[in-house]
């Protein structure tokens, strides 16, 4: 890519984050978006809006937002994102340190070497930009020693650093446990591949078994029916014919006086009392049991005295075949994904593969635009290849087809990556939403990385090699990665700008929200205006932040020029997600920190890939010394890796037994047990009165409501053995 590309596409990237981050500064402060921009505060202090007052201020573009970004503590930070928003926070952070370090090292000492090294002899357009990469150092040069000592500092600083992290973000998960003793999921443990029993139904199954096997710390279970919407609307159709087919009409149907908004005048109509009547609700089991097991799934949820016993359940195997009784930890609530809880365990492995297969054939398709990409960004290339394509780099706009229009296709076509990736992480079978979240970004990293990265510098060499290289062995691969990897540092800096400060600025404007709230108020002429609030599109920016770590990572020694465009995507990223997590973006459920091991792959990934190409390079260079001790250092990284999964990871699968007896011994001690176990019956209750957002703690006031709904729990008879079910209504606070 030539220079007046690249300065096009800085000049279009930095016009559009002007005008959108001046445009948001005054759209905030307009009465009308408040539900666009301040979704989150909305959501806390339960407030439809604020009197439209005029004043002068609120049309004048202002930083007030990047001050109260900046002076948030993590307390608010945690109140309005949790661990996930810190996590989150954390990689941004991380990114800063590690890419302010390289940036000092490498512009000071690096670059200049680039710039007077004399490697490249002849200097064209097409090769003006390579004279501040690594190709432009004379084989043999001594200049290298500072590509290899900045290859070491920035690796050992980022040692320090995702160690410093990794462990912070452990502690915050321990005492995520402790400071919410009287979640739900603690007691709770989510039981599938239920088999099927002849003359028993799923349900007293269930209860035979936990009954048997777990005496003394077996409380009940929740099964878990059918919940599809068409099921939904055939179980309420059902139910409505049979109320009405043996009930008198008479019962159901009243006459009322109502008001007629045209004349003002009344009228005598009827009104659709409810169709449970009192002995429905007082004897739901009488009316209700048949119909509910023909509706059961081979799923429940099993609730437990302590925490403890759950967690010894959740880590045993039930039975000599593992695809049956599997258990785990359930997940909150609020958190369940209750769609795929009715999937049979036995055809989980069935869909993984099938979505492993969609993965692998939406790869190949999204191959044609990125060799389409690489193809505008070597345009003289794809003019000799293509004869009728002649005379494209003489036109005016040349340098807008070569420098922005490729990193605004590659954007564009990306834009579709995450949503396809949910689809799959749903198809999987994902038990819950913030798994599925995760799910979805582990897969967008990997095709992210494989597709954007690794396959543009793949199509980007073989457009070089036409003209440039014969390839014939695995040496000429290593000498051709050699010279052309630096060669894409341009392309990627208009990426970054593109897909980086411009993201930025849609993020913070949120234009399909402000659009829809726009047509809701003035169309529809809907005052409250659009009110959905959505969570933090974690699936999305995760990915995205990684990406670009992966190319500051590999470019810093190599093009130190890209260094500071990533910081000032990360500097701006910073405020930016500090705002949407306080004021847009509200909190459901959370992984509770499990994006940091992610992150910490993908760190050590990128590392490895650093120092990887830095060995081949330093090879090609005949600079052998630094080459062997650039693949020691390449073990180290791995042996780094190993260590800190084996001291770490842990903290993330399990709890610790200590912390869970020692909550178990003082909810005992303090009498809070016998509050905390009525309400834990009511928790999981899969068509009850809270429809997704159920109190996270057992202890809030919130949870008295269950009183009022009456709530259908198997549990054993006390009268009885433990190996007879019997099935009892426990209605909210008492048992």
């Amino acid at each position: 890519m030539i220079l007046p590309a690249l300065l096009t596409s800085a000049g279009f990237n930095i016009v559009i984050c002007v005008g959108f981050f001046s445009l948001y500064s005054i759209l905030r402060k307009q009465p009308v978006n408040i539900k666009v921009y301040f979704g989150q505060r909305l959501a806390q202090l339960k407030a439809r809006g604020q009197k439209n007052l005029f004043s002068f201020d609120r049309y004048v573009p202002s930083a007030g937002w990047l001050v109260k970004a900046w002076e948030a503590s993590d307390d608010d930070l945690y109140a309005c994102g949790g661990i996930d928003g810190l996590v989150f926070l954390k990689m941004i952070v991380f990114c800063i340190r590690i890419f302010s370090v390289a940036a000092v090292l490498c512009i000071f000492l690096v670059l200049p070497v680039n710039l007077f090294g004399q490697g490249i002899q002849q200097i064209n357009a097409e090769s003006q930009m390579d004279i501040f990469t690594i190709r432009n150092v004379q084989e043999g040069s001594k200049g290298l020693w500072a590509h290899f000592f900045a290859l070491y500092v920035i690796s050992i600083c980022s040692y320090v650093l995702l160690y410093i992290e990794f462990k912070s973000v452990a502690r915050m998960r321990l005492e995520q446990v402790i400071r919410f003793p009287t979640r739900p999921s603690h007691f709770t443990v989510l039981v599938r591949g239920i088999p099927w029993i002849p003359g028993l139904s799923y349900s007293e199954a269930v209860s035979k078994h936990f009954g048997s096997y777990y005496v003394s710390s077996y409380l009940a279970h929740q099964m878990v029916y059918r919940s599809g919407t068409i099921q939904r609307l055939m179980m309420d159709a059902e139910k409505m014919y049979k109320v009405l087919k043996d009930t008198p009409i008479n019962q159901y149907l009243a006459p009322t006086t109502v008001g007629c908004g045209q004349c003002a005048g009344h009228s005598n109509s009827f009104k659709m009392l409810t169709c449970e009547s009192d002995s429905d609700v007082k004897k739901p089991n009488q009316q209700n049991e048949p119909d509910l097991k023909e509706q059961e799934c081979a799923a429940a949820f099993v609730f437990f005295r302590t925490r403890y016993a759950a967690m010894v359940a959740s880590r045993t195997i039930q039975v000599l075949d593992p695809m049956l009784w599997v258990i785990e930890f359930a997940p909150e609530p609020h958190d369940v994904y209750w769609e795929n809880l009715c999937v049979p365990y036995r055809l989980l492995w069935i869909r993984k593969t099938l979505v492993f297969i969609g993965s692998i054939i939406f790869s190949l398709w999204f191959l044609l635009p990125t060799t389409l990409v690489q193809g505008l960004v070597n345009i003289a290339q794809l003019e000799s290849t293509f004869p009728f394509l002649r005379g494209i780099s003489q036109k005016s706009y040349a340098n807008i087809v070569q420098g922005y229009l490729p990193s605004l296709v590659l954007t564009c076509f990306a834009l579709i990556v995450p949503p396809v990736m949910l689809m799959f992480a749903t198809l999987e079978g994902a038990i819950s939403r913030s798994s599925r979240k995760k799910s979805a970004c582990n897969k967008s990293i990997i095709f992210f990385f494989w597709n954007v990265f690794f396959y543009n510098l793949f199509t980007g060499t073989w457009w070089d090699r036409i003209t440039r290289f014969t390839v014939t062995g695995l040496k000429d691969m290593a000498t051709l990665l050699g010279n052309l990897i630096p060669g894409q540092a341009s392309f990627f800096m208009t990426y970054v700008m593109t897909t980086g400060w411009a993201s930025l600025a849609w993020e913070l404007m949120q234009p399909y929200v402000l659009i829809v709230n726009w047509i809701f108020q003035f169309v529809l002429m809907r005052k409250e205006g659009f009110g959905d609030l959505y969570t933090f599109p974690y699936h999305t920016e995760v990915p995205r932040t990684l990406l670009f770590a992966l190319l500051g990572f590999t470019f810093s020694t190599l093009a130190p020029l890209i260094l500071p465009f990533l910081l000032v995507y990360y500097f701006f990223a910073y405020f930016v997600y500090r705002n949407q997590i306080l004021n847009v973006y509200i909190t459901r459920y959370n992984t509770n920190g499990l994006y940091w091991p992610v992150a910490h792959n993908a760190m050590i990934f990128s590392l490895i890939v650093m120092q990887g190409v830095a060995a081949i390079i330093f090879g090609m260079k005949d600079f052998g010394t630094a080459s062997t001790f650039t693949f020691v250092l390449i073990i180290f990284t791995s042996l780094f890796n190993v260590f800190c999964r084996h001291k770490f990871l842990p903290l993330f699968k399990n709890n610790a037994a200590q912390d869970l007896i020692e909550m178990d011994r003082h909810d005992e001690h303090s009498g809070k047990i016998e509050e905390i176990l009525p309400r834990l019956l009511a928790s999981y209750y899969q068509f009850g009165p809270y429809s997704g957002n159920h109190p996270s703690d057992l202890l809030s006031a919130d949870y008295k409501k269950c009183g009022e709904n009456p709530v259908v729990v198997t549990k054993p008879k006390e009268h009885e053995t433990s190996r007879d079910p019997a099935t009892t209504t426990i209605s909210g606070s008492k048992l």
